[in-house]
C-alpha cells in the first residue's frame, strides 16, 4: 500500500461543510481538520439523524430513501471505530459508495457493544483515541474474535505503536490521509485473508465432527497415521552478503489425507495431549537426514550449514529434548531451535533455565516469526535469541510499504547491537529482496531462492 501522496487516487475528504451536502467528494482539505470538523459535528450529527429518520419512515410506508448505513444485502461489513465523528461519517460515505455496508461509533466501547450484537467483516480503526485507544482495543478484539481483520489508521506514526500493532496482529497500519482506491483495496484484502483463516478453522472442525475422524479415539488412530507416515522438507537459508547457503530450515509434511497440512497435525497434537511426540518425531527424521552432512565435521562445526529445526513452546518441557543420547543432540552444535510461541511461555515456567541447559548442549536459539502476534517482545527478552526471523506478513510487499522498512530497520538495529542476526522468510520477489539488503537484514530465506523440497534442494541467488 502506498503511503504517501503523489500520483494516486483522490485522498479523504477532511472538509466539514462537505458533509451535510450533496455535492461530489473532491481532493484537498487539511490532513489535521479537528477545529472544522468539531465545527461541523452538529451538522453531520443532525443529517445522521434526518437519514435515520427517513428510513424509519419508509419502513411505515413514508419516501423510502436508502442511507449509507443501511445499504441493501451489503457484501461486507465495515465497523468504523474514530472519535472525530465528522471524518468518521466521511469515510462511511465514502466506503458506501463503494458498496460496502458501514457502521460508524466514537469509541473502543462502542465498537465491542457493536460487536457484541452484529457480525462484522473488518474493522477499521484510529489508533489515537481517548479511553481505550486503537491498540487496546485490537487486543480486546481479538478476545472477541481472533480472526477479524482489523486495520489501524494514524496520522501520527510511531514505531512502538507500529509494532504493537503488528505483534498483536493488525493486517495493515495505514497514514492517514489514505488513498480511496488503497483503502477498499486494503479492507478487501483483509476479509479476503479472514475468510481464508476462517475456512480452515472451520475445515479442521468438520475433519473432527465427520464420521471419519468423529472423537478423540478417531482423532487419534489418524495422528498415529499422520506419524507413520510424516516427512520432513528442507528449505534453504541463504547469506544475503553473496547468496551462499548458510543453512536449512527443516519442515514437516504431513500425508494423511484427514491432517493434510502442519496447522492440522499440530492442532491435533495439542488436542490429543501429544505434542512432545510429534516434536520427537519431527527431529529424529531431521537429524536422520542431515548427520551425513556432519560425517566430517571440524569439533565446532564451523564448516558446514547449520540446520533449524521448529520447537513448540511446550517441547521446552520435553525431558528428550536434553537428553544427550537423542539424535538431534548429537548434533547440537550444527543446529538452530526455532521456538515457535504457540502456547504462553508462562505455561513453561522458567524458560531461560530451558535455554541455558540447550546452549550448554551446543544447541543455538532462534526466536521464529517475530511481528506474526506470536513472538513478541517478552519471548524476545526471555529467549536472548541467536537469530532472529521475521514473519512473511512483514517482508510481503515490503518494498512498496515505508512502515514495514522502518520496522524492519529499527529490528534490524535492535539485533545488530545485541549480537542477534535476522533471518527474513518468505522472500518471493527480487523487488522484495532489495530493501531488505539494504536494511542489513543478514539472512534470507523464501521461495525465490529455492522452495522446501526432501533433502537437500538446491538454490539459486537470482
Amino acid at each position: 500500500m502506498s503511503l504517501k501522496p503523489g500520483g494516486k487516487p483522490p485522498y479523504f475528504p477532511f472538509v466539514a461543510q462537505k458533509l451535510t451536502s450533496s455535492a461530489p467528494i473532491r481532493h484537498g482539505g487539511p490532513r489535521f481538520p479537528s477545529e472544522a470538523t468539531r465545527a461541523g459535528a452538529a451538522a453531520v450529527e443532525a443529517n445522521a439523524a434526518a437519514v435515520t429518520d427517513t428510513a424509519t419512515d419508509a419502513g411505515r410506508g413514508g419516501e423510502h430513501r436508502t442511507p449509507w448505513a443501511t445499504l441493501a444485502a451489503p457484501k461486507l461489513r465495515v465497523l468504523i471505530v474514530d472519535d472525530e465523528l465528522a471524518l468518521t461519517r466521511s469515510l462511511a460515505r465514502v466506503l458506501a459508495s463503494h458498496g460496502f455496508g458501514v457502521v460508524p461509533v466514537g469509541d473502543g466501547a462502542a465498537a465491542i457493544a457493536a460487536l457484541q450484537g452484529g457480525r462484522f467483516d473488518v474493522v477499521l480503526s484510529d489508533i489515537r483515541m481517548p479511553t481505550m485507544d486503537g491498540v487496546e482495543l485490537l487486543r480486546a478484539l481479538h478476545t472477541l474474535d481472533p480472526d477479524l481483520p482489523v486495520l489501524l489508521m494514524t496520522a501520527d506514526p510511531r514505531v512502538e505503536t507500529a509494532a504493537q500493532a503488528v505483534e498483536l496482529g493488525a493486517l495493515q497500519y495505514l497514514l492517514k490521509p489514505v488513498p480511496v482506491d488503497d483503502l477498499v483495496l486494503g479492507i478487501r484484502r483483509a476479509v479476503e485473508h479472514s475468510q481464508t483463516l476462517r475456512r480452515q478453522r472451520e475445515a479442521l472442525e468438520l475433519m473432527r465432527e465427520n464420521p471419519l475422524v468423529e472423537g478423540r479415539a478417531d482423532l487419534a488412530i489418524h495422528l498415529d497415521r499422520c506419524l507413520a507416515t510424516l516427512w520432513v522438507a528442507f528449505q534453504p537459508i541463504v547469506r544475503s552478503g553473496d547468496g551462499s547457503l548458510f543453512g536449512y530450515e527443516a519442515l514437516l509434511r504431513s500425508t494423511e489425507p484427514t491432517l493434510p497440512h502442519p496447522g492440522a497435525v499440530i492442532d491435533a497434537a495439542e488436542k490429543l495431549h501429544r505434542i512432545h511426540e510429534l516434536g520427537r518425531r519431527v527431529r529424529a527424521l531431521a537429524a536422520e537426514s542431515f548427520a551425513p552432512m556432519c560425517a566430517c565435521d571440524t569439533p565446532d562445526g564451523a564448516a558446514g550449514p547449520l540446520l533449524f529445526v521448529n520447537l513448540h513452546t511446550r517441547d521446552l518441557l520435553d525431558p528428550s529434548l536434553t537428553d544427550r543420547s537423542e539424535p538431534l543432540a548429537r548434533l547440537a552444535h550444527r543446529v538452530v531451535l526455532e521456538v515457535t510461541e504457540r502456547a504462553a511461555m508462562d505455561d513453561v515456567g522458567d524458560v531461560r533455565a530451558h535455554i541455558a541447559t540447550l546452549r550448554a548442549m551446543g544447541y543455538r536459539i532462534a526466536l521464529d516469526d517475530l511481528g506474526a502476534g506470536y513472538a513478541g517482545l517478552t519471548s524476545f527478552a526471555l529467549l536472548e535469541p541467536d537469530f532472529v526471523k521475521l514473519d512473511m506478513s512483514l517482508v510481503r510487499d515490503v518494498h512498496t510499504s515505508p512502515l514495514k522498512q522502518k520496522l524492519i530497520g529499527s529490528m534490524t538495529g535492535l539485533c545488530k547491537d545485541m549480537g542477534m542476526q535476522i533471518v527474513a522468510e518468505g522472500i518471493e520477489t527480487v523487488e522484495e529482496r532489495a530493501p531488505l539488503l539494504d536494511l542489513g537484514c543478514d539472512l534470507m530465506q523464501g521461495y525465490l531462492f529455492a522452495k522446501p523440497g526432501r533433502a537437500f534442494p538446491a538454490h539459486v541467488w537470482p
